[in-house]
């Protein structure tokens, strides 16, 4: 006979909220993978937005993938929309309410994520303690407040009134590829007249975030004097590509631009056959991560104890500037300071040592 708590393991259903982003909807693939691993009989479904929903197809722990665009409602927000606001919501709680959650564990900590989790009509509803103001109204418990400071333990705080420890918690971020995707890489490369016998460096030098962007010619200096026979791709989304035809420009050796022309999913399977990525604080960095690339990432406004991958293989350079993590999307001063204080010759040294 089962006792209570295996029992009630067994029969609960949990909605995870992380809608957006990329990495940050990675870094709580850890959520999930640990939440089964102390309730392995719970029906756990995950509450996300587009685009990030790639990152969670195939993901073995999660039962359920719930799909909710929240980027109508950021537009009729910002526009001051009321109308079309309420209309975005109200598809939201038409598609939570008939699934009758038993738990939510909330770990954005929004206002929005907290109305969510309302919506959701579960009755135990668990936030983390976070930057953003009002989401602790929506709450029944809020996990305890925690030392560190890196967002997978922030997320995983969730946890601990279902009875985690995190002194148990193991690195790794959970994508899993599709097998459609099976020998994709090889025929990409093949195709593009790229050696896969020789090393591959993958650079990625755009962000979502202005402050978070190192200068393109920056790069390009940069990545001047590594080995003769690493082979450089640049990655990317199509606006991205002025940038990489900039870095370019002050490449003296052959390069090829790959920038808008993969899914997210087709990038991982490019990564898992690169030696290293070159990139700021940014999706493609996480994905990295999660599909086993070793990396070097430029750091400033954001910190690496904070937002950097913590399995083995990572390297990271941290601007030397007095106002590095300042956290802003926007550089105060309008000049990028803490990204313009890495200098191209560090970035080239490292790379020299790693490839």
């Amino acid at each position: 006979m089962q006792n209570k708590t295996t029992a009630v393991a067994e029969s609960c259903r949990i909605l995870i909220i992380r809608l957006s982003a990329i990495g940050d909807v990675l870094h709580a693939t850890t959520v999930a993978r640990h939440l089964k691993g102390i309730m392995p009989g719970c029906h756990l479904t995950w509450l996300v937005s587009p685009p990030a929903d790639k990152m969670l197809e195939g993901n073995p722990y999660i039962d359920e993938i719930l799909l909710w665009d929240r980027r109508p409602l950021d537009q009729a927000v910002s526009a001051f929309d009321l109308g079309s606001a309420c209309r975005e919501i109200k598809k939201a709680r038409t598609l939570l309410k008939p699934r009758h959650f038993d738990m939510v564990l909330d770990i954005q900590g929004l206002f929005l994520t907290g109305i969510l989790a309302c919506l959701s009509g579960a009755k135990r509803r668990i936030g983390i303690h976070e930057r953003h103001e009002g989401n602790s109204l929506f709450m029944t418990e809020m996990a305890p407040d925690i030392k560190s400071p890196h967002k997978v333990h922030r997320y995983l705080s969730a946890l601990i009134p279902l009875g985690f420890d995190l002194s148990d918690f193991t690195p790794g971020l959970t994508m899993n590829l599709p097998a459609s995707l099976n020998g994709f890489a090889a025929k990409f490369w093949q195709e593009r007249s790229i050696d896969t016998v020789r090393p591959i460096l993958m650079v990625t030098i755009r962000t979502t975030w202005p402050d978070k962007n190192w200068e393109p010619q920056n790069f390009g200096l940069a990545l001047q004097k590594i080995p003769e026979d690493v082979q450089i791709v640049f990655s990317g989304s199509a606006s991205d590509e002025v940038f990489i035809r900039e870095a370019q420009q002050h490449l003296n050796r052959p390069s090829i631009s790959i920038a808008g022309q993969t899914s997210l999913q087709e990038l991982g399977a490019l990564l898992k056959t690169v030696k290293l990525l070159l990139s700021c604080d940014t999706g493609p960095l996480h994905i990295a991560d999660a599909v086993g690339c070793r990396t070097l990432s430029l750091w400033g406004p954001t910190q690496p104890d904070v937002y950097g991958p913590l399995t083995a293989g990572h390297e990271f350079i941290i601007s030397p500037h007095t106002c590095r993590r300042c956290l802003k999307t926007k550089c105060k001063y309008k000049t990028n300071a803490c990204m313009n204080a890495i200098k191209p010759e560090t970035v080239a040294q490292k790379l020299c040592e790693l490839l």
